[in-house]
């Protein structure tokens, strides 16, 4: 029917790009945000890559305002165990009446192809609103809009140890080497969100200790 307002899920990282993408949705007048859907590693009860504790991820989906879905993963998670997963998730979203699953995803092409591949046959639309969107001036846009997020993860081959646990303003993309996404697009760098246009409050945290583990430099939120 004209007029109908199509019911989306949002696959939620917790990171700037999930939650800028959240917010062009929500100015979309034929979009009804379902839910959001994130991958949570099971043994540590974090985000996958972002090592976000749950319980930071469940405020802010309450900060949002609406339902979090969670896919748990093993770890380690093989290929086949994740694709099996997300199936099901998708299958169940389906069966609720979601129509489409937004992703934050920026440029990378073999990530978006992989994605549309698993929606193939579903009857869910895999949809980007920030896809092809030049990633220095989309940063810009996010912080100048007030989104407010903390490094939560580096790649030490890309940026220095220090830079873990620092905002993400104006200052932290001054001091990106060069060859550095300023979105963090190719795995430089993952982020929490806890504030911005797209909450109805900030999420209150504290920042607790840096460590490395698996080849990259953590820092705990609590």
């Amino acid at each position: 029917m004209k007029g109908e307002r199509k019911r989306i899920l949002l696959s939620w990282s917790s990171g700037k790009d999930s939650a800028w993408a959240l917010h062009l949705l929500r100015q979309q007048p034929d979009v009804e945000l379902a839910g959001l859907l994130t991958t949570v590693n099971e043994q540590f009860n974090r985000v996958a890559m972002h090592a976000v504790r749950t319980d930071l991820l469940q405020r802010q989906a309450e900060s949002l305002g609406l339902p979090l879905r969670l896919i748990s993963l093993p770890f380690p998670c093989s290929n086949e165990v994740y694709e099996e997963r997300m199936r099901a998730a998708i299958s169940a979203a389906q069966s609720d009446g979601v129509e489409g699953i937004a992703f934050g995803d920026l440029f990378l092409a073999d990530v978006r192809q992989y994605r549309e591949r698993m929606m193939e046959e579903t009857g869910i639309t895999p949809l980007f609103p920030l896809w092809g969107r030049h990633t220095t001036e989309l940063a810009r846009e996010m912080t100048a809009g007030g989104l407010r997020a903390q490094i939560t993860c580096i790649d030490p081959r890309c940026l220095p140890a220090t830079m873990a646990g620092k905002g993400y303003n104006d200052d932290f993309l001054k001091a990106l080497p060069d060859g550095v996404d300023p979105c963090g697009e190719n795995g430089e760098f993952h982020s929490f969100a806890f504030d911005g246009p797209m909450f109805h409050r900030p999420v209150e945290f504290t920042i607790g200790e840096t460590v490395e583990r698996d080849g990259f430099v953590f820092t705990d939120l609590l």
